[in-house]
C-alpha cells in the first residue's frame, strides 16, 4: 500500500515537472519571438551628409537607401523598374513621361504621398543635383492630379527613365513639407517611404535606422533594388568604423553583425572561420581623376604622362591582392552590359611605358613642382593604390606627396582646385554610359573636366533615336575619354562584405541591401 501512494506521488510529481518544463519552453519561445532583432553593421567610411542630392558619396547612399524611395529603379539587370510610380508611360514624341503614383504610401511621419509631394522632390532633384541639372534643367515635373505626374522634356532623352532609376544621386521623394525647409546644406529632416525610417545620427558614431511598421512593399520577387522589402530587423545600426583591423575583429567576435570594405588580406583567413562568410561582389571600378582646373594637370600632355607611366596590374595588385577580386579591363561599362561595351581606347590603358611617359613629361614641360595626391585610409584599396601610384611616378621624375586624410575630408578638399593635383577614388558600375560624374562638364564635379568633344557625345547619346546610334556615339566618347583623360581608371574591381553565419538575405547592387535580411 506504501509502495502504491510512492509511486502515484512520484508519478505526479514527474507530471507537475513536465508540464513545468513545457511552460517554460514555451514562454522562452514567445519571449524569443518577441525580442527585438538589431543588426550592427561595420560601415568602413562617414556620411558627409544624409542628404542624398548633396553627395555622391557612398556612404549616403548604403544608408539611406533603406529610409528613401524613388519613383522608378534598377532590379539586378540593371532594368527600369516602378517604386513609387504604380506604372509609367513615354509619349510617342519621347518628350514626356507620365507616371502613375502607388495609392495611400505613407512616408515615415504618417502622412500619405501626394503628387504634390513628388513634385516638390523631383523638382529639387532637377535644381540640385549634377545629374538633374546636366539633363532635366529645362525640363517641368506636373501635377495632373493626385496621383499623376508628368516630365515635360525640350527634347527626348534615350537615357532619360534610367537616369531618373539611378542609385547613386537618387531622385527620392520626401514630404514637400521638408523640401521647403531645406537649406543650401540640404535636407533637415530625414523622412521616406523605405522600409526603415531614420531615429539618430551621431556623427563619428552611427545612424540608427528602425523598421517602418506602416511600410508598404511593392509585391514583386525582390531583384537588385526592385520588387518586394520586408524589414525582418528591428533596429539597424551603421557603426562607423574607419579602421579595418577593428572591423575584421569585430565581426571574428561577433561585435558585429556584417562588415563592409573587408582588406583582401584576410580573405582567406576569414573563410576558414566557420562563424563567419564571405560575401565578394563585382563594385565598379577605382583610378585617378585629375584636377584639370588647377595646377600641372590642366595641361592634357601632362595627363597623357601619367597614363602612359602607369602599370594598372601593380596597382591592382596592392589594392585587390589577387586576379580573384580585379579585372584588368580599360571599358567604361563592363562586358556583361553587351549593348554598351566598347573596345575604343583599348591601345592607351595599361601602357606601363615610362620611357614613353619620360617623354611625355619633358613635353608638358614639367619643371619638378611637388604633384600632390589626395586618398584615406577609410579605404584601403585606395589608399593601396595611392601608394603605388606615387612609386610610379616618382620613377619617372615626379616628385610626389600623399595626403591622407578621412573620407569627408577627401571629400570636402577634393572640391577646392587649390588643395591637390590628383586624388584616388572609386565609381559604381553604371546603367548607362552618360551617368559617369566625370564626364560632362556642366556636372561641374571635382576634377572639373571641360571637353567640348565629350559634352557633345554626350547629348548625342542622351538624345539618340535607338541603341544602335547610342552605342556608335558611346564607341566615339570612349575613343575621346583615353585621348583627354579626365581620369584613369585601374581596372574593374570587387568588394569583400563580410556576414555572421546567422545573417541571411542580404543581396549587393552598388552597395550592400539590408532589407529582405534576417537573423535565423
Amino acid at each position: 500500500m506504501k509502495k502504491n501512494k510512492f509511486s502515484f506521488v512520484a508519478l505526479m510529481l514527474v507530471l507537475v515537472l513536465a508540464l513545468a518544463a513545457c511552460s517554460s519552453e514555451g514562454d522562452s519561445e514567445e519571449n524569443s519571438s518577441d525580442a527585438k532583432k538589431e543588426l550592427q553593421v561595420a560601415y568602413n567610411a562617414q556620411p558627409p551628409t544624409l542628404d542624398p542630392l548633396i553627395t555622391t558619396a557612398v556612404a549616403t547612399r548604403d544608408v539611406m537607401r533603406n529610409v528613401y524611395e524613388t519613383l522608378l529603379t534598377l532590379n539586378e539587370n540593371f532594368e527600369i523598374t516602378p517604386l513609387l510610380a504604380e506604372s509609367y508611360e513615354q509619349s510617342e514624341d519621347g518628350k514626356t513621361i507620365t507616371f502613375k503614383l502607388r495609392k495611400d504610401i505613407k512616408f515615415h511621419n504618417g502622412d500619405v504621398m501626394t503628387a504634390d509631394d513628388v513634385v516638390a522632390s523631383m523638382t529639387r532633384w532637377v535644381e540640385t543635383t549634377s545629374l538633374g541639372k546636366t539633363s532635366f534643367i529645362d525640363s517641368t515635373f506636373s501635377k495632373v492630379d493626385e496621383e499623376t505626374v508628368t516630365l515635360e522634356m525640350p527634347e527626348a532623352q534615350f537615357t532619360a527613365l534610367h537616369m531618373l532609376a539611378d542609385p547613386g544621386q537618387a531622385a527620392v521623394i520626401a514630404p514637400k513639407s521638408t523640401i521647403e525647409s531645406a537649406t543650401a546644406e540640404g535636407l533637415t529632416e530625414f523622412i521616406g517611404t523605405g522600409p526603415y525610417k531614420l531615429i539618430e545620427w551621431k556623427a563619428d558614431q552611427y545612424v540608427h535606422l528602425t523598421k517602418f511598421e506602416e511600410y508598404q512593399s511593392v509585391d514583386q520577387p525582390a531583384s537588385g533594388l526592385a520588387g518586394k522589402k520586408e524589414a525582418f530587423i528591428d533596429d539597424i545600426y551603421f557603426q562607423f568604423v574607419t579602421d579595418a583591423s577593428t572591423r575584421l575583429a569585430g565581426i571574428q567576435s561577433g561585435e558585429y553583425d556584417i562588415a563592409n570594405a573587408i582588406s583582401f588580406d584576410n580573405a582567406e583567413q576569414l573563410a576558414t572561420n566557420s562563424d563567419v562568410k564571405n560575401s565578394v561582389d563585382h563594385n565598379g571600378f577605382n583610378g585617378v581623376v585629375f584636377n584639370k582646373k588647377s595646377g600641372f594637370f590642366e595641361n592634357v600632355v601632362a595627363r597623357q604622362a601619367v597614363n602612359a607611366a602607369l602599370n594598372e596590374e601593380a596597382i591592382l595588385t596592392a589594392a585587390f591582392t589577387s586576379p580573384e577580386f580585379y579585372e584588368l579591363e580599360h571599358g567604361l561599362m563592363i562586358k556583361d552590359q553587351k549593348e554598351w561595351y566598347s573596345e575604343a581606347g583599348k591601345e592607351k590603358y595599361n601602357q606601363n611605358d615610362p620611357e614613353k611617359a619620360k617623354e611625355l613629361l619633358k613635353e608638358a614641360g614639367y619643371n619638378g613642382d611637388e604633384i600632390v595626391i589626395l586618398s584615406t585610409r577609410d579605404y584601403e584599396d585606395h589608399y593601396n593604390a595611392a601608394v603605388v601610384v606615387q612609386q610610379q611616378l616618382e620613377s619617372i621624375g615626379m616628385k610626389v606627396k600623399l595626403d591622407i586624410y578621412d573620407w569627408a575630408t577627401v571629400l570636402q578638399k577634393r572640391a577646392d582646385e587649390n588643395a591637390y593635383d590628383i586624388f584616388v577614388t572609386g565609381f559604381p558600375t553604371e546603367p548607362i554610359p552618360t551617368k559617369y560624374v566625370f564626364l560632362a562638364s556642366s556636372n561641374e564635379w571635382p576634377g572639373w573636366t571641360n571637353d567640348p568633344i565629350i559634352d557633345d557625345l554626350l547629348n548625342k547619346i542622351n538624345t539618340a533615336s535607338s541603341q544602335e546610334e547610342a552605342k556608335q556615339h558611346f564607341d566615339a566618347l570612349q575613343e575621346q575619354f583615353y585621348e583627354y583623360l579626365p581620369m584613369i581608371k585601374f581596372g574593374n574591381k570587387t568588394t569583400i562584405t563580410t556576414l555572421r553565419s546567422d545573417v541571411k538575405g542580404m543581396d549587393f547592387l552598388q552597395g550592400i541591401i539590408l532589407w529582405n535580411v534576417d537573423k535565423k
